[in-house]
């Protein structure tokens, strides 16, 4: 039946003729077993689809009604690397015997073909998300495509959750990123859509890899072109909310037979738009506040490496990396006092709050690789980098009356608060043919240094005035040894992976008050053992089976042990915890994937001393946004993923994640809560004629909870793109519009003892982009080196 549905759509949309030439042929795989349901398209000399056809479950297919000419034939099939013919010269009936097609999971070592990868591919220990082949990408940040990457939502504080977990590790191209929290957040809003090639989500990282980040890996792979000789490509963007930006993006590749040289440099610029509303009630008091921020932005991504291919089996590199940010935001919110039982407020709190920050990043890697090309390899990685932040802000405070007549009272501050971070890693990975198997090893050395400056100024007259009491440093120094082992063996139709990883953390923490009675050291040396394992069972090509279980780590960022004060506006602010633990996770994963497109999977993770965001009172009218160990936590996650198609001109990706929440007290001002909740991505591409690709994109997330504490209500987006090629497809035009309806912001209330807040908040996020790329140079396609280097844990504590 389904044959003969795929038939007909191709059928409809071929180009009748009424000659009688046939072609025939038989389509196996490597181990000439006949491939079922494999699609053949007939194209012609210029590349136009004639007509089609489908395998049956012998491997045969038939192609008929071709008049004579020239053609090619073109062979895919899930799991297989898309096959193209030579050309075919059609006088009469063809019979080309028998095709065989190559597993996409060989590695070769030169392709000469042009293959067009799926928007979502579900490999055995990972997810890929194809970024080039969603054109309503186009003009996005990485920090945008993420939410449209499958299984993984982006909370109302910019946090991200994989499978109902916080806690994500980041890399960048194999490697760890330096950068946390708000940081990382706005490295990745500098990375434009044109920079990266796909993004991988690791939800059960090996031995192998660091033990950080309990809800596993995400790993973005930028865009570097595979190609012999010198080529490239040319990125220019405009996106139009309530204010409008530009993005620009050029990257460069010349390659030969001993050297690679390669970059990227892009820029985002232009202006954003914020809205908060936390409407808290406190000792009977209610206070109304709502802010509105203006971001004004100007962000540079560069990146510049260089491979010298000594022999077939030795590779020197070297990447140096770096991106910068000039950062101004300015802050008014309006906060009115009220008593409980009265109507009208008996003051009201105005604040303007300007902040500016400047940001860079520099980072380098020193990279050796020995391969034999036999089953022995030998990687070696030293990483050096360095972050600084200068960031001062300036907040008046002024008291009216109820009807906003009369100042009552004004308090002004100005904060500087310098941020340095220096951080070193080397680590060396070995692996070898080991009992019909692969083992592996390697150790990893890590250290970090960060130093906080925290001036807090009283400011009189127009004059500053250091305020000893609020004023202080914080350092921070950590280093982290580990070593790992693992060892992988495929034994006819099953798959078994296991490993065992030990990092040793000492670390120190050092407050230096101006008021030597708020000095403060917090010391720790802990060591702690990481094991994983899993089992994967293919009885056939179209079922797979895995069973996954790891255990891992979630450090604080430096940040949140920093217990500098951070001001919204006098009455609200943000401070670390410097006695903030590390929180363990212990993951169980069953997943089945079926003809490589249906996935589903279900996963449990229990989580100890878990990181919670809580709103705290202090005095009578203030209030503070603390990290604390509150709770434990249970998570049960359904996930189903499917991409796949209609007809030929209609494609589709669905990823759907049920999730359930449990929060075990362990503070008793904390309310263990529980929560159910669904979140839901959906795209639909359409082939329309004359080379346009049409896109319509969406994403839901039902009630949740945000940090262990927010009770968030329901928001989701729906998007449209359009996508034309020209000049031979090197230019590529893509013009989209996202959050049509202005569903995403959102909603949600909390209660952390006796403070309870309803809070709200948002973007511009419905938006209007329009991107254009020219891609430039050689086409002859020749596989690239894979780089991973070793900074990529620490690199992500940064916030």
């Amino acid at each position: 039946m389904k044959n003969s549905i795929t038939l007909l759509c191709f059928y409809i949309f071929s180009n009748f003729t009424f000659s009688q030439a046939t072609i025939t042929g038989k389509i196996v795989d490597s181990n000439n077993n006949p491939l079922d349901a494999a699609a053949i398209s007939l194209l012609s000399d210029s590349n136009q689809f004639i007509k089609g056809a489908v395998s049956n479950s012998k491997g045969f297919f038939k192609i008929a009604n071709v008049k004579n000419g020239t053609y090619y034939l073109k062979i895919e099939s899930l799991g297989f690397k898309v096959y193209k013919s030579d050309k075919i010269i059609i006088t009469n009936d063809k019979n080309l015997n028998t095709i065989q097609l190559t597993s996409a999971t060989e590695q070769l070592e030169e392709v000469v073909i042009k293959t067009e990868k799926p928007m979502i591919q579900v490999l055995a220990d990972k997810t890929v998300f194809n970024v080039q082949n969603t054109i309503n990408a186009a003009g996005d940040s990485g920090f945008d495509l993420l939410r449209k990457a499958p299984g993984v939502v982006i909370d109302n504080n910019d946090n991200l959750i994989v499978e109902g977990k916080n806690g994500v590790l980041f890399y960048i191209d194999g490697k760890p990123s330096v950068l946390r929290g708000e940081d990382l957040v706005n490295f990745l809003k500098t990375l434009q859509s044109s920079d990266i090639e796909s993004i991988e989500i690791i939800t059960q990282p090996s031995s192998k890899y660091d033990a950080e980040g309990n809800a596993g890996i995400i790993n973005i792979v930028l865009k570097r072109d595979k190609s012999l000789g010198t080529n490239g490509s040319l990125t220019s963007g405009y996106t139009q909310g309530d204010f409008a930006r530009f993005n620009n993006a050029v990257s460069f590749n010349n390659r030969n037979k001993k050297t690679s040289l390669y970059g990227s440099v892009s820029n985002g610029t232009g202006n954003s738009f914020g809205f908060l509303n936390l409407n808290r009630t406190q000792n009977n008091t209610n206070f109304n506040a709502k802010s509105e921020t203006i971001f004004d932005y100007n962000r540079t991504n560069a990146r510049f490496g260089f491979d010298w291919y000594t022999n077939k089996s030795s590779t020197f590199g070297v990447i140096l990396s770096g991106n910068f940010s000039d950062n101004f935001s300015q802050n008014d919110s309006r906060t009115p006092i009220t008593p409980q039982g009265q109507n009208q407020p008996d003051n009201v709190l105005v604040a303007e709050s300007d902040t500016d920050s400047d940001v860079y990043n520099l980072y380098t890697n020193i990279n050796y690789k020995y391969d034999n090309k036999k089953g022995t390899s030998f990687n070696v990685d030293v990483d050096f980098g360095k972050y600084k932040s200068d960031r001062e802000n300036l907040q008046p405070n002024f008291y009216f009356n109820g009807d906003e007549t009369q100042v009552i009272s004004e308090n002004t501050f100005f904060i500087v608060s310098p941020t340095t971070i220096n951080l070193f890693t080397a680590k060396a990975d070995y692996e070898q043919n080991f009992l019909k198997g692969k083992l592996s090893f390697g150790v990893k050395f890590s250290k970090i240094n960060t130093a906080n400056d925290f001036d807090f100024f009283n400011v009189n007259n127009g004059q500053n005035q250091i305020d000893n009491t609020r004023s202080n440093d914080f350092e921070y120094d950590e280093i982290i040894n580990a070593a790992y082992i693992n060892f992988n063996k495929k034994y006819k139709k099953v798959n078994i992976q296991f490993g065992l990883r030990i990092e040793n953390t000492d670390s120190k923490g050092e407050l230096t008050a101006m008021q030597t009675s708020n000095n403060n050291v917090v010391e720790r040396n802990y060591t702690d053992w990481f094991p994983s394992a899993g089992i994967t069972f293919t009885p056939n090509r179209k079922n797979s089976w895995a069973l996954n279980y790891s255990r891992r780590i979630q450090r604080p960022n430096y940040q949140n042990l920093n217990p500098f004060e951070y001001r919204i506006d006098e009455l609200s602010f943000r401070k670390g915890n410097p006695f903030l633990q590390p929180q363990y996770t212990n993951n169980l994963k069953l997943s089945h994937t079926y003809n490589y497109r249906l996935t589903t999977s279900f996963s449990y993770s229990f989580i100890k001393d878990l990181f919670a965001q809580v709103t705290e009172a202090q005095g009578n009218n203030q209030n503070f946004i603390n990290v604390r160990n509150v709770a434990n936590q249970r998570v049960y996650n359904l996930g189903i993923s499917y991409p796949s198609k209609f007809n030929d001109w209609w494609s589709y990706y669905i990823s759907i994640n049920a999730s359930r929440n449990e929060f075990i007290a362990t503070n008793p001002d904390f309310i263990g809560i529980s929560q159910n909740s669904l979140s839901f991505y959906a795209q639909n591409t359409f082939k329309l004629p004359n080379d346009f690709r049409f896109e319509v994109s969406g994403w839901y997330n039902s009630p949740s909870i945000w940090g262990g504490t927010y009770r968030t209500n329901s928001l989701g987006s729906l998007n449209l793109a359009l996508q034309k090629k020209f000049l031979d497809d090197k230019l590529n035009v893509r013009i989209g519009i996202d959050d049509i309806l202005f569903t995403s912001p959102w909603s949600g209330t909390t209660q952390f003892g006796d403070l309870f807040i309803d809070g709200s908040g948002g973007g511009d996020s419905r938006q209007f982009k329009i991107n254009l790329t020219y891609n430039f140079g050689s086409n002859e396609v020749k596989k690239a080196r894979n780089r991973k280097t070793g900074i990529e844990d620490e690199k992500n504590r940064i916030e």
